[in-house]
């Protein structure tokens, strides 16, 4: 009894120094940003932004920003911060549903291209092409055939895309598995966000280790030079967030184009012109 004890204590030692041994070499976790210092840094990010854009449509520029990740990392979240103060016929973002039996009898790339940008554009693709070797190969929606076809062409297919002349930019939204259970469970209980949860996601958060050994072979055969993998630590959406966007303006080259401020001409003089009467028109109740 006094060995199986003393072997116990040895263990429980080695136990508590090895989780003591991982807390010190993980990252130190950064203070919560606060709401008022995140919206500031993000507007200011956000007229970067429009000037890029500016950038884009006035040389010409054909940019394409893919988004992966797990279900719940922050992708959707941060898409909408790029968008939202930019000219949608300038940056759309492109999120397919699954494909149709026509889309299946395709070359697999073939629904993507269609969606590629013309000069002056950005597309951002809230998943892409990367279907293929996350949820396709752990689903079985593809077979090992088309899997390892994907993971040989995909290399040549981006490097195809870099020459013609396209910025190829690659995101990879890390999250812990800590914190999608908790953005799940949120979404369980938001009714605005219950939509956000389907059925492949819960399957995503069963099949976690499938989801990873996935990832880190796709990882292994498509980050390559011509357009690597940038991998966004997401377990606190706002430092995401920011971070994300800095690093997407860092990687193009930009001048500020921003025009000079308009002065609005005289508004047309009546000359005689009678409004019709309210009642000839249908007006939105005023409820509120």
């Amino acid at each position: 009894m006094g060995k199986k004890s003393k072997r116990s204590k040895d263990q429980a030692g080695k136990s508590a120094k090895a989780e003591a041994k991982a807390k010190q070499d993980s990252p130190p976790k950064a203070e919560k940003l606060e709401r008022k210092a995140y919206e500031e840094k993000l507007a200011k990010l956000q007229v970067e932004l429009v000037k890029l854009q500016e950038w884009v449509k006035h040389q010409g520029l054909k940019v394409v920003v893919v988004f992966e990740g797990r279900d719940a990392a922050g992708k959707g979240g941060t898409i909408k911060r790029i968008t939202e103060s930019l000219n949608p016929r300038i940056c759309r973002v492109v999120a397919l549903p699954a494909p149709t039996e026509r889309e299946r009898t395709q070359w697999y790339f073939q629904r993507y291209v269609a969606h590629l940008p013309s000069a002056g554009e950005i597309v951002l693709f809230d998943r892409s092409w990367y279907n293929r070797a996350g949820v396709e190969r752990v689903m079985g929606f593809c077979n090992e055939d088309e899997y390892r076809e994907f993971l040989r062409s995909c290399p040549e297919y981006e490097r195809m895309l870099v020459r013609s002349g396209i910025v190829l930019i690659k995101y990879w939204f890390s999250v812990s598995d800590e914190e999608q259970e908790r953005r799940f469970q949120a979404r369980i209980h938001e009714p605005t966000k219950r939509w956000k949860l389907s059925p492949m996601d819960l399957q995503s958060r069963a099949r976690w280790v499938e989801y990873s050994k996935a990832k880190d072979a796709m990882f292994a055969a498509t980050d390559i030079k011509q357009a690597p993998w940038y991998v966004v630590a997401a377990d606190d959406k706002r430092r995401a967030r920011l971070n994300c966007i800095h690093h997407l303006l860092s990687l193009i080259s930009y001048q500020d184009l921003t025009p000079e401020p308009l002065e609005l001409p005289p508004r047309q003089a009546e000359s005689g012109y009678v409004r019709p009467p309210r009642t000839d028109q249908t007006f939105v109740p005023s409820k509120f």
